[in-house]
């Protein structure tokens, strides 16, 4: 059998393959780098070879008996048992060498073999044939899911702008070392952590800081993976090799996506190791008990009974579909932009009551945008196209945001004597008229006088003048995701309680909070108030031992929390590297959405699993009887031990394909 990979004791099918083409298992991460599973025809060669032996041997049974006979049928036999027999020989003798016998490698061997001691070659090729099937399936199977999750994670940036003798190139980031300068584009993600070279530039940082206001970083401050530029071109200094880049590290953490396992999938194992050796036991009763109450006692019939017993025992389906169920929800996942780190958190999601949430990041982009125009002197599209113009000549996003909004019309205005002050907003001549756009400490500065109650609005302010003259101003703040009221409603429709945590203005929290519709909200929270808040929560739901809290955060701030939480979730695709590497599910694309979709895929997941479940157990049970009374062959017995694990096997490969949108 040509798996290219090690099934272990048999009881944790799937568990161990590794899920990227260069990673470990996760329980053995000391051991050299391996590669993932791949098919190639070369995988599907032994079972080819068999099956053709095995109809030609069917074949010349029916129709060439008077020649076709011992010893010849048993050599025809043996090279048609040998390509897919002797890898599962070898490792039921391994798992026997480390003192693990009853495996399922074990049962195969003995009910193939002893198929063979009462010649009936053809069933025994047949078990051993039909059980590397099923195999081949499974592998199919796992490399579908880890496909899945790999093109998830290949969204990160292989390629960079290096400086090399004063020339630009764009080379691989894994080739980027220690020391060198590479170019960030405006717009462009920092692939690798390091320090500004530019004089300065502007980033937005709102993942790292759960901050929404973009951060001004200056000559010799750090860059980290993740940050966008939004400025013009700006250089930096490499300090972190690409494989500890915050995109990389994502990808180790793949590497633990089967290290925790569902409770669902403990109980198997558990199960698995009682229920093997109990089955090999009662085929031994099945086979040596009847001589001492049946009259005409024959071994040869009842062996026969004790090994079709063996094949329907056989825990195939259980130890192969149930992982492999959970292998499916984790591809779906990720089909859809989900990261879940271990199968247990697909478990928990189906147990969640209490949704909390961060604001900026999470159900806010953390980009600004203009919300309000108030003009004394002048129509609001006017003061928003001279000012737009002014704003121009600045890179600033608050400048950017009012250009937007402005739309055409401001490029035709005329523009001089353009002077930036720092920290205070932009002075020059526009149609002539000297203008003013800043802060108020601008306006301030030149001795304009405003209402001082606009200083108290939650906002950012863009504060105008004219000719010395207060003109009005422009009200600017994060913009709230398109898809972050529907996340809130199908949560609060699946009956799950919603809360937002913030950091930011209570009054820009509670605004916020009511145009997405949470239940309940809290702001000007510091880190170890979000702390204090989830504990809260999560004693509102001590009284039900089965009710879950999850918390969505993006932030450094919002770590500590997503650790606290029973199921921690990130929005990945700008999240800093502490709240990924603490979280347990990751979006990848930031959609609030996907909130509920994860919560869709756990149910979905669940539910099948406990269909395999119920559908091996059923079957097995009716063809076991069924078996102990003669009244089942060898070939029911197939069925009911390959047969229902390849049912349950694509039964675990549905989840995969269906549609989590509602």
């Amino acid at each position: 059998m040509a798996h290219e990979h090690d099934h272990g004791d048999g009881h944790d099918h799937g568990d161990d393959v590794d899920l990227i083409e260069d990673g470990t298992t996760p329980a053995a991460d000391a051991a050299p780098a391996k590669k993932g599973p791949e098919q190639t025809w070369r995988t599907y060669t032994p079972a080819i070879s068999s099956l053709v032996f095995l109809l030609g041997g069917i074949a010349l049974d029916s129709y060439a008996q008077s020649w076709f006979r011992d010893p010849w049928r048993l050599i025809w036999y043996i090279v048609a048992y040998f390509p897919v027999g002797w890898p599962v020989l070898k490792r039921a003798w391994s798992s026997i060498l480390n003192r693990d016998v009853f495996t399922e490698f074990f049962l195969m061997g003995v009910a193939t073999l002893g198929a063979f001691g009462i010649r009936e070659y053809p069933e025994g090729v047949a078990v051993m044939l039909f059980y590397t099937i099923g195999e081949l399936f499974q592998d199919a199977a796992v490399l579908r899911a880890r496909r899945s999750i790999k093109a998830l994670l290949d969204v990160r940036p292989d390629e960079v702008t290096v400086l090399r003798n004063g020339q630009a190139q764009t080379v691989k980031a894994a080739t980027v070392g220690v020391g060198d300068v590479i170019q960030i584009k405006a717009g462009e993600k920092v692939g690798l952590d390091g320090t500004m070279r530019s004089e300065s530039g502007t980033f937005d940082t709102a993942a790292l800081t759960g901050e929404s206001v973009p951060r001004s970083i200056a000559k010799g401050e750090a860059v980290l993976a993740g940050m966008i530029n939004r400025q013009s071109l700006v250089e930096m200094d490499v300090t972190t090799p690409y494989q500890d880049s915050k995109l990389s590290r994502i990808l180790k953490l793949v590497q633990q996506a089967t290290g925790r396992k569902a409770q669902t999938q403990e109980f198997i194992a558990r199960f698995a190791k009682i229920y093997t050796p109990a089955i090999c036991v009662l085929a031994l009763l099945v086979t040596v008990l009847p001589y001492f109450f049946v009259a005409d006692y024959r071994f040869a019939d009842w062996l026969y009974r004790g090994l079709v017993f063996l094949v329907i025992g056989c825990p195939c389906a259980l130890v192969i579909s149930i992982p492999l169920g959970y292998f499916g929800g984790i591809g779906a996942g990720s089909k859809q932009g989900i990261l879940f780190k271990g199968s247990v958190f697909l478990d928990l999601m189906t147990q969640l009551k209490t949704v909390v949430m961060d604001k900026t990041g999470t159900l806010t982009k953390g980009v600004f945008k203009v919300q309000e125009v108030k003009s004394v002197r002048l129509a609001p599209k006017e003061l928003a196209r001279l000012t737009a113009a002014l704003e121009s000549k600045s890179t600033h996003p608050v400048a950017t945001a009012i250009i937007e909004y402005a739309g055409k019309g401001y490029e035709s205005v005329p523009v001089e004597n353009v002077e930036e002050i720092a920290g205070h907003g932009l002075k020059g001549l526009v149609e002539g008229k000297e203008m003013l756009a800043g802060n108020a400490k601008l306006l301030r500065k030149f001795g304009v006088t405003f209402d001082e109650a606009l200083t108290t609005i939650p906002y950012t302010i863009v504060m105008t003048a004219i000719d010395g003259q207060f003109a009005g101003y422009f009200t600017i703040a994060d913009e709230i995701k398109a898809d972050a009221a529907e996340a809130v409603n199908r949560l609060k429709a699946d009956g799950i309680r919603t809360v937002m945590l913030s950091g930011d203005k209570s009054a820009v929290v509670e605004v916020v909070a009511k145009q997405v519709g949470v239940d309940e909200w809290h702001g000007d929270l510091l880190p170890e108030d979000k702390v204090a808040q989830v504990e809260r929560l999560k004693a509102d739901l001590a009284t039900n031992p089965k009710a879950k809290l999850a918390f969505v955060g993006d932030g450094v701030n919002d770590a500590p929390v997503v650790a606290l939480a029973d199921v921690g979730m990130a929005m990945g695709g700008l999240g800093s590297d502490a709240t990924i590497e603490t979280a347990d599910v990751i979006i990848q694309n930031d959609e609030p959405a996907k909130i509920a979709m994860a919560i869709a895929i756990g149910q979905a997941t669940r539910r099948i699993v406990w269909q395999n479940i119920t559908l091996s157990l059923v079957v097995k049970g009716i063809v076991l009887m069924l078996g102990a009374g003669g009244l089942a062959t060898m070939w029911e017995a197939v069925f009911a031990d390959v047969g229902v694990a390849m049912l349950a096997i694509l039964n675990a490969v549905r989840v995969q394909n269906l549609k989590f949108d509602r």
